[in-house]
């Protein structure tokens, strides 16, 4: 992964990078090693409920009102590397019907939300999410990482990363028919989070490494520093929620928690980072200033941004209804072709 940016100098920048950089190579080349020490393997097997969507009750909102085709290809569970704490990382790959390919394709990682904590990618939200990327023509992976509290910041960017550098590997690109220089990321929620900061994170070519080419997202707590959550008016639930994520105290401030900053989209803006457009409802539970203070900071560095706030309560992929699928979609498509 190219060097990554954090405020602080120079010498922040060059430790961030290295440590991004490890995080990723131990990612993807982790299996062999947990292989010759039998460390045991154990799969994110997160119960019903803590599979759950983010998006409650039963209501036929957002994702919920696309309608699949039955021609769309799925292959279920597929192993994109072990982490060093010995958890099986795995994705969903959700392609458009082998006629309708032609050449390569275009990818776009999907990333659900849950606070961190919970979700998973084969929900019947998410699962609905990989299939109408995939029926827009796009290779769409589904993304499986750790949750909080077994594991914490940054053990989740670091596998959406992974599984990005995989995709790029010469195996995946003939197998799906995978254009590497045209990957993006689309999350929700914990996944809006995860997919700003690995959009901001590095510099340098958006076709290497686990450098994305566009960023997709829908109300994403992305400045997780104490100062945005006091201009934020943020409540107890996402201060608690973030404190857990973190590994610090809910209230905290950075310098006691210094990897607030580190885990802020916000703080690692610059002119090198790709397209973003951020989805966020009016009056939903994670404050609509923390979406509009990232776009303004992605356009104060001249990063082409789209921000679409919609009225209402609903929250992540409960606002992704046809209107919006058809907003994301279209940027999607100009930014990855």
């Amino acid at each position: 992964m190219s060097p990554t940016r954090l405020s602080g100098g120079h010498g922040g920048r060059r430790r961030r990078s290295v440590r991004v950089a490890l995080a990723v190579t131990a990612a993807l080349a982790i299996a062999a090693a947990v292989s010759a020490f039998h460390q045991p393997v154990r799969e994110i097997d997160p119960s019903a409920e803590q599979a759950s969507s983010e998006v409650a009750g039963a209501e036929m909102i957002g994702i919920r009102t696309f309608q699949p085709s039955a021609e769309l290809r799925v292959d279920a569970d597929l192993q994109y590397g072990v982490a060093a704490d010995g958890t099986l990382l795995t994705l969903d790959v959700c392609r458009p019907p082998a006629d309708a390919i032609g050449g390569s394709q275009p990818t776009v990682v999907s990333v659900h939300g849950g606070s961190w904590a919970r979700g998973d990618k084969a929900n019947a939200d998410w699962r609905n999410v990989c299939l109408w990327l995939a029926s827009e023509g796009f290779v769409a992976a589904s993304v499986n990482y750790r949750l909080v509290p077994e594991a914490r910041y940054p053990a989740q960017v670091d596998d959406v990363a992974a599984a990005v550098a995989w995709l790029r590997e010469p195996a995946q690109v003939e197998r799906f028919d995978i254009d590497p220089a045209r990957i993006g990321v689309f999350g929700g929620s914990a996944g809006g989070h995860l997919a700003a900061l690995l959009g901001t994170l590095g510099d340098g070519p958006l076709d290497e490494g686990a450098r994305v080419a566009a960023v997709a997202e829908l109300s994403g707590p992305v400045g997780l520093g104490a100062a945005e959550l006091e201009a934020d008016a943020a409540s107890e639930w996402l201060r608690g929620i973030v404190g857990e994520f973190l590994g610090c105290e809910p209230h905290a401030d950075d310098e006691a928690c210094p990897q607030a900053i580190e885990a802020s989209a916000t703080a690692h803006v610059d002119p090198s980072d790709p397209p973003f457009l951020i989805g966020h409802a009016a009056g939903e539970i994670i404050p609509v200033a923390q979406s509009e203070r990232l776009a303004a900071t992605l356009r104060a560095s001249a990063v082409p941004v789209e921000l679409a706030v919609v009225p209402g309560e609903a929250h992540s992929i409960g606002i992704l209804d046809e209107a919006l699928r058809e907003r994301v979609a279209t940027f999607l498509h100009t930014h990855l072709g």
